[in-house]
């Protein structure tokens, strides 16, 4: 049996369903009932975060690998890492996989990202098998863009001429599958990107390009971006995002070998996800 946090997010969602499809017994653990979320023989639901280590352990009995995704509960404070970590390990879990953030590595000092170094040092030190997942900006961040998109063929963003080589989270998914069921990824940490760095104006070409109709691109300055996201974001993580966005690092601009060298396919681009998802903008 595995168990799976995060089972309705972006990453979460398709990984319940590709172990379900494996044949695995998947617990899915989030923190809705699970309406709307993969659903079938083998799958059982647990309301539940990573935010709250006695939550989980309902999904931990019988489990034998973890899925850890932080999500909406990254910048949670009331629980340590180690607490959670140590849950896991009291529970008899052998193999955990966490996603982590490229940023924890290119950017080792930033507070924006210090609750992911602590997940990854805790996962570390814990005596469990695990794996590490350092993903890049993730393609869905689009779905920001819908309504703009789908009322006024209108993409508003910053930066929109810095490339990124941003990830499908289907890759993600996929990587994470791979290493909860199979034991050459053991000690790994993967950097997962797209194969290619692709600007904000460039994906709202793409999305023209899938929907046939134009959609037109304005370019917010730093400031006006960062009062949208502080509606729903810390403060310190809308800095360290727009700083990113705005002056990546020669690390953060080239697309990395995970996913290719664990899928052995190359990563996908940009417009399959666009594609994929082309009902959001429509």
């Amino acid at each position: 049996m595995i168990a799976v946090t995060g089972a309705t997010g972006n990453i979460g969602r398709m990984l319940v369903g590709m172990l379900a499809g494996a044949g695995e017994e998947v617990v899915a653990v989030s923190r809705g009932d699970g309406t709307g979320g993969p659903a079938g023989d083998g799958v059982r639901w647990v309301r539940g975060g990573v935010g709250d280590a006695g939550s989980l352990r309902p999904a931990l009995d019988g489990a034998r690998a973890i899925f850890l995704v932080l999500g909406g509960e990254l910048n949670f404070r009331g629980e340590r890492p180690g607490a959670v970590v140590e849950a896991v390990a009291d529970a008899g879990v052998g193999r955990i996989v966490l996603v982590s953030s490229q940023v924890s590595a290119t950017r080792p000092e930033a507070p924006s990202h210090a609750r992911l170094r602590a997940f990854e040092a805790a996962v570390r030190e814990s005596g469990r098998e695990f794996t590490v997942l350092r993903p890049a900006g993730f393609a869905s961040n689009a779905l920001a863009w819908s309504e703009s998109v789908r009322t006024r063929r209108t993409v508003y963003a910053p930066f929109g001429g810095v490339a990124l080589p941003v990830v499908d989270p289907a890759d993600i998914a996929a990587v994470a599958a791979a290493a909860l069921l199979e034991d050459g990824h053991v000690g790994r940490t993967y950097e997962l990107t797209g194969p290619e760095p692709i600007s904000p104006r460039g994906q709202a070409e793409v999305l023209a390009a899938a929907l046939g109709e134009e959609v037109a691109f304005v370019e917010l300055s730093r400031e006006e971006a960062h009062a949208g996201m502080a509606r729903f974001m810390p403060e310190q993580v809308v800095a360290g995002t727009l700083d990113v966005l705005g002056a990546p690092l020669p690390a953060e601009r080239r697309p990395g070998p995970g996913v290719e060298a664990v899928l052995r396919r190359p990563a996908a681009p940009f417009a399959a996800w666009a594609e994929r998802n082309l009902a959001a903008f429509a």
